[in-house]
């Protein structure tokens, strides 16, 4: 059974695909050459699906960060004899300025041993097990390395020195002294490719590795100038998002990983290794703050191209899609994984891929309107593309949907869904000029005036003394807190300051952080409870400091802040209970959030003095 702590995971971004290394120098995930690609090593799912660890002998300590502005992890290990620094990163291709970084990455994880003081034995212990450890590939020695066979990868890993070879695993010793450099790499490549996986010489890695760091460095210094409070937070998530985007096709995948669950135990473990439609959005929303996106143009083409045919006033806009713009992510389980403490089942695919979700007009109109600056020159096919998401929504919005939290019980009449139509509507119309639609603002403006005052009308509970969930419902909603982030009303609307409390008062755990909705009310067809929601906790920060409450909002902010992984990382919630991270990790929402909420206290404060 896997254990590690969600918390202990380390995350690396070539921008095509991602590893996860824990805090004893072990690569617990890595998918190649893809984020939704089948993983080489998947331990954090099964302790025999496959791991690549390397520390030293003996008793020792460690110490991590992210080297400089990067995603590359140093880990310092300190032992009786020595001192030893890891550097892991995925290879990132030629620097270009700082420009979309992840441009000709050569897929190629680079693991560099530098021992900086006495003499330090280090072991490695290399255990491929592709197909999320369904094969145990035949492994047999290179000069210089390693190679694995088995289905269809063929890894070739990089490591001097002799190796011990036995049941699929590759164990080696390697001793250091002060001053000693040694690089290990593991690349992988599949039958017919043009350049085969090979072993790396020491100066290549080296140059790589080099590389790598040079590109992070140049892309933060580039993009990343926000210097409000958290600047360091928001920065690494601004760096986080852009790990999580697919530099070939501009999508933005959710998380790096799949089926770590919302509850220990539980059957609420989820694949996120895809594009969501909202998610996506969000992101390049978030990025406007943290990083100031080069890649929306890249972004919003993916979106005309993977959504083209399907969105119309008898078609819904698919929700969701994988990397590269498929279309059908149907879910199966992988029985052969005893999951994370025991989670299942294990999914690979996500059955929500086909569920109609009627707010998803107005997450892609509203991130399409805050990046307009970015897109000056539409293309005919994305102009055409978003006025067609606007005309959708001034029709959809009477539908009943399952709502953001993707719910598998029945469809309701969810107010965040009606409200990011109107958000549609209202960017629509604001995008108008540049849209080319000049002559449909007058239809956009009527349908936009119907939706607000049916929202108005059918959303509020005299009972709950707040807006409910979706029409006729008493039962609270974290999502709500959104109707002031989009401008729907004012924050000290006193409706919407009755709502920012009831969800204050009734809708957190002991500690203050803030749950999605009551699991027990039984809206989302599921089994069991969840952990509390990172990115609503921070909509009630940013919620409360539109409302000029700057105080609460800060507190909210650092309550939820203090949750983050040493490296400052985030997962999806926290368990109530043991206040331990749960869910799918790096989660982009959580720093969606995060970023949003500093921007959103750092603006209050500012227009306070």
């Amino acid at each position: 059974m896997s254990s590690t702590p969600i918390a202990d995971l380390a995350f690396l971004s070539d921008r095509h695909s991602c590893a996860l290394v824990d805090r004893t120098g072990t690569v617990e995930w890595l998918c190649f050459p893809r984020f939704d690609g089948p993983a080489v090593f998947a331990r954090l799912l099964d302790d025999d699906a496959g791991h690549w660890s390397v520390h030293p002998d003996g008793d020792w300590t460690a110490a991590r960060r992210y080297a400089g502005r990067s995603l590359a992890l140093e880990t310092t290990f300190r032992t009786a004899g020595g001192e030893l620094v890891l550097t892991d990163a995925l290879g990132l291709g030629p620097d270009n300025g700082g420009h979309r970084i992840g441009t000709d990455a050569p897929h190629v994880l680079v693991r560099r041993l530098a021992c900086t003081a006495g003499a330090v034995d280090v072991v490695v212990e290399y255990r491929p097990r592709p197909e999320y450890g369904l094969i145990v590939p035949l492994l047999s020695h290179l000069d210089g390395g390693v190679a694995a066979r088995g289905g269809a990868d063929w890894l070739v890993l990089t490591l001097p020195g002799a190796a011990a070879l036995e049941d699929g695993q590759a164990t080696a010793r390697l001793r250091l002294h002060a001053g000693d450099v040694v690089h290990l790499a593991l690349q992988r490549s599949t039958l017919g490719d043009p350049e085969p996986a090979h072993v790396w010489s020491q100066p290549e890695l080296a140059a790589l590795l080099d590389r790598t760091l040079e590109a992070w460095e140049s892309w933060s210094a580039l993009h990343q100038t926000y210097d409000g409070p958290w600047a360091d937070l928001v920065h690494l998530s601004g760096r986080v998002l852009q790990g999580l985007s697919y530099q070939p096709s501009g999508a933005v995948v959710a998380a790096a990983t799949t089926s770590l669950p919302e509850g220990v135990g539980g059957e609420r473990n989820w694949d996120y290794r895809y594009s969501w439609v909202r998610d996506a959005s969000f992101t390049m929303e978030a990025l406007w703050v943290a990083a100031c996106p080069d890649e929306a143009e890249d972004f919003f083409a993916f979106m005309t191209t993977a959504g083209a045919g399907g969105i119309g006033p008898d078609t819904s806009l698919q929700i969701m899609f994988g990397v590269a713009g498929e279309h059908d992510l149907s879910e199966r389980t992988l029985g052969h994984l005893r999951g994370w403490r025991d989670s299942r089942p294990v999914r690979v695919g996500n059955g929500a891929w086909d569920q109609r979700q009627v707010d998803v007009y107005g997450e892609l109109l509203g991130a399409a309107a805050r990046l307009r600056d970015q897109l000056p020159g539409l293309d005919a096919e994305t102009r055409a593309f978003l006025a067609a998401c606007a005309d959708t929504a001034a029709v959809r919005w009477r539908d009943r949907d399952q709502g953001i939290w993707e719910v598998r019980g029945e469809p309701q009449h969810f107010l965040y869904s009606k409200v990011m139509c109107w958000v549609a509507l209202d960017r629509a119309i604001v995008l108008a000029p540049q849209l080319g639609c000049e002559d449909r603002v007058d239809a956009w403006q009527k349908a936009r005036e119907e939706i607000r005052d049916t929202v108005l009308q059918q959303g509020w509970s005299e009972e709950a003394g707040a807006f409910g969930q979706y029409f006729g419902s008493t039962a609270l909603d974290a999502s709500n807190l959104m109707l002031p982030i989009v401008g729907f009303l004012p924050a000290d609307d006193p409706r919407m300051l009755a709502t920012i409390d009831a969800i204050a008062d009734r809708l957190t755990d002991d500690r203050g952080l803030v749950y999605r909705y009551h699991t027990e009310e039984g809206v989302d067809g599921l089994a069991g409870e969840e952990g509390t929601f990172l990115l609503c906790t921070f909509w009630l920060a940013q919620a409360l400091a539109l409302a000029g409450q700057v105080e609460r909002a800060r507190e909210v902010f650092e309550r939820a802040v203090g949750y983050v992984g040493d490296l400052g990382l985030l997962a999806e919630e926290v368990d109530p209970a043991t206040g331990e991270l749960l869910g799918n990790v790096p989660q982009a929402f959580s720093h969606i959030g995060l970023v949003n909420a500093a921007w959103a206290i750092d603006q209050a404060e500012q227009a306070r003095r």
